[in-house]
């Protein structure tokens, strides 16, 4: 291939530019914060679950608070109405009296141990209570440090978009000094390497960092100015300059 060596020369400034972009969207890609935010975003899904889980909890025993509460009331009323019978004097069969008195304690008893169970679940209750209020208040904290995370990432790709945006400005207009054919050919060869050129400095390509043979070096000094070289170890345009030692 031939092309004018200020356009060989040219490809070392758009390389240049390619580089740059191609470092700003590593960095785009590789912002501190995406980890983070994921990071965030996948203990906000645990916390949910979480959540769902202690109100679940929470709601189940207070309704088996309120069933014992309710199984209370009964025994209660039933306990209240023989204690008024015997206070009134108006039992005064001896064999229904004492039967009648082993019923109160029978329901006192029982009065107890409806008591204990409810205690009991009101005490769970309370735990239950305070585990969700803890789950409520981490996941306040989450959201509060991921919405930090999220502005702190968009502050950064402003910034970074802003200047891919200038790059890819100043490549366009570069790109389009250049012969078809020889960006043509350098993409192909960026796309595969990740850079299409590079200059021959003191007989070595600044690409692969490889110093030329002798045979290549025969082969440099031979070619005209306008020939388009192509580095024998890594395939890029070898763009010869005044530092290449020929």
């Amino acid at each position: 291939m031939q092309a004018a060596a200020t356009a060989q020369s040219r490809l070392l400034a758009l390389q240049s530019i390619d580089t740059a972009i191609a470092q700003l969207e590593h960095r785009r890609r590789s912002l501190p914060e995406l980890v983070r935010i994921a990071e965030k975003q996948q203990a906000r899904r645990r916390q949910g679950e979480q959540l769902i889980a202690a109100n679940t909890a929470v709601s189940d025993l207070e309704l088996d608070v309120a069933k014992a509460e309710a199984d209370l009331v009964p025994v209660r009323e039933r306990l209240e109405r023989d204690q008024q019978r015997v206070n009134s004097g108006a039992v005064t069969d001896p064999k229904q009296l004492n039967a009648l008195l082993d019923e109160i304690a029978h329901l006192k008893r029982r009065i107890s141990d409806l008591e204990d169970v409810e205690l009991e679940l009101m005490e769970s209750l309370d735990q239950a209570t305070a585990a969700r209020d803890e789950v409520v208040a981490a996941r306040a904290d989450g959201e509060a440090e991921l919405r930090a995370l999220l502005a702190s990432r968009d502050e950064q790709l402003g910034v970074i978009d802003a200047e891919l945006a200038e790059r890819n400005t100043e490549r366009a207009a570069l790109a389009a000094e250049l012969p078809a054919d020889l960006l043509d050919l350098y993409d192909r060869i960026r796309a595969k390497s990740g850079s299409g050129a590079a200059a021959l400095i003191r007989r070595r390509c600044s690409g692969c960092q490889l110093e030329a043979t002798a045979a290549d070096l025969t082969r440099y000094r031979a070619a005209g100015p306008d020939e388009v070289l192509r580095c024998e170890e890594c395939n890029r345009i070898l763009v010869r300059t005044a530092e290449s030692g020929l």
